[in-house]
């Protein structure tokens, strides 16, 4: 007979990456020194998916992550000979390719035996096919965007995660998965909380917030010197979090990394990117961090407590990716004095020669002067140097080549001393959100062993 596993009293799980494109060096120090059961590496913004569905229509074999072998290749061998478990959205357009890519840098670093569990569901666009689902911050319905979906993905939640951990798998692949799920799932795994203990949910999903970022809870997109030091910002540590089966947690970092964990660089975290932060809406459970309470209780060590939560919202969020035009872009600088002058005349010049082309959306900007805040803020000092910057949202190519172009030209038919021209054409692909009914998102997991 075989005896069921006890529940755990307490986790340790690290945060390796808070986008695509994070550094790699900060995770393998989590799997190297973090004393960690599980390493997770969120890596999905809402338009990454979308481009990564483009890239998979354009090749089969891609669609995922492009530093997904990398991060593998990197934190694989710490990862196994400490028994610490993998979960990631790397799989992004195409889960399944991602599996195979783990499967295969394992056989490339001799590692004699590893289960990949990739989950799927979450790509839903033959459900959203032919329907008129109202889009969110939007008066439009999906059917004005018909010719132009590429993609659409719902933020499923953490049950499927709980399965293939379930199932024994040491790196859990996934596509769209709401990212504080991420690290939900393997505190249901390990403390069996229920999934419908809506407030053991909410804590769940308050952890999973503080981490999903990475580096942003320990000081980086928070430093500004001479008000908000951060120590060693070049070496800056990602976070772990070291949970309670209460729900409970210590939010800290490695000792000796870059950085810093406090109770301002948590509330920085804590309130970011929440719209509401009594009822913060995921697929798992509606939680609510308005009694939240963040406790300084030694260096780099900050307890959180205090989120509850409601039952989950009957739909899903679905982001559907979708060509949106061109924009074609050019820049060019003028330095010395008189450079702001020069650099307006070029705008102007620009404005002119540009002016039968229909704009989507257009910005003439000088940078480090108006392009922030506008104009309103850009008075009281002349500037020594300049950037002139021409962009246009544009129906075709050919136009957004124009833009470029007419930028370049500048060099000799523009104002004196212009330089540095760089140009870009690139296809926009934009995002927009709908809902759907969650049975429209069913789940499953595929195991890979090598």
């Amino acid at each position: 007979m075989t005896v069921p596993k006890a529940p755990r009293q307490s986790l340790r799980i690290g945060a390796g990456a808070g986008y695509s494109g994070d550094r790699i060096p900060p995770a393998v120090e989590l799997a190297e020194k973090g004393e960690l059961d599980y390493l997770v590496f969120e890596c999905l913004a809402e338009r990454t998916i979308a481009l990564a569905q483009l890239q998979r229509s354009q090749d089969a074999r891609l669609g995922f992550d492009a530093l997904l072998a990398a991060r593998m290749r990197a934190v694989l061998p710490a990862c196994v000979a400490r028994g610490v478990t993998i979960i990631s959205n790397m799989g992004a357009a195409n889960p399944l390719a991602a599996g195979h890519e783990v499967i295969r840098v394992a056989r490339e670093l001799g590692i004699p035996k590893l289960t990949v569990a990739v989950l799927l569901g979450d790509d839903v666009l033959t459900q959203i096919q032919n329907q008129t689902l109202p889009l969110m911050d939007s008066s439009d319905t999906l059917d004005s965007l018909a010719g132009s979906v590429i993609s659409a993905n719902a933020y499923i939640g953490a049950a499927g995660i709980v399965e293939a951990l379930a199932q024994g798998a040491d790196v859990v692949i996934t596509g769209r998965v709401a990212d504080p799920a991420l690290f939900l799932a393997p505190l249901i795994h390990e403390f069996g909380w229920a999934m419908n203990d809506w407030d053991t949910l909410g804590k769940g999903v308050l952890i999973g917030h503080l981490l999903e970022c990475a580096g942003q809870i320990t000081g980086g997109y928070f430093a500004d010197p001479g008000y908000r030091d951060v120590p060693d910002l070049a070496r800056l540590g990602f976070p772990l979090a070291e949970v309670s089966s209460d729900g409970s947690a210590v939010i800290t970092k490695v000792a000796d990394s870059g950085g810093c964990v406090t109770v301002p660089t948590c509330a920085s975290q804590l309130l970011y990117e929440i719209e509401n932060p009594a009822a913060y809406l995921q697929p798992d459970v509606v939680a609510d961090f308005s009694k939240v309470t963040l406790t300084q209780i030694g260096p780099d060590r900050v307890r959180v407590e205090g989120a509850t939560g409601r039952q989950r919202p009957d739909q899903l969020k679905v982001t559907v990716g979708h060509r949106d035009g061109f924009i074609g872009e050019g820049q060019i600088s003028y330095a010395g004095l008189g450079a702001q002058a020069r650099g307006q005349l070029a705008l102007s010049v620009l404005q002119e020669r540009l002016a039968g082309v229909t704009a989507l959306d257009k910005r003439f900007e000088l940078i480090g002067v108006n392009a922030i805040h506008g104009d309103h803020l850009a008075t009281g000092h002349t500037p020594y140097e300049v950037r002139a910057r021409a962009a246009m949202r544009v129906a075709t190519r050919q136009e957004a080549e124009l833009v470029a172009h007419e930028v370049e030209a500048l060099y000799i038919n523009g104002p004196a001393s212009g330089g540095g021209v760089t140009q870009s054409v690139r296809e926009v692909i934009a995002a927009a959100s709908t809902l759907i009914p969650r049975e429209w998102a069913p789940t499953s997991v595929t195991l890979l062993e090598v």
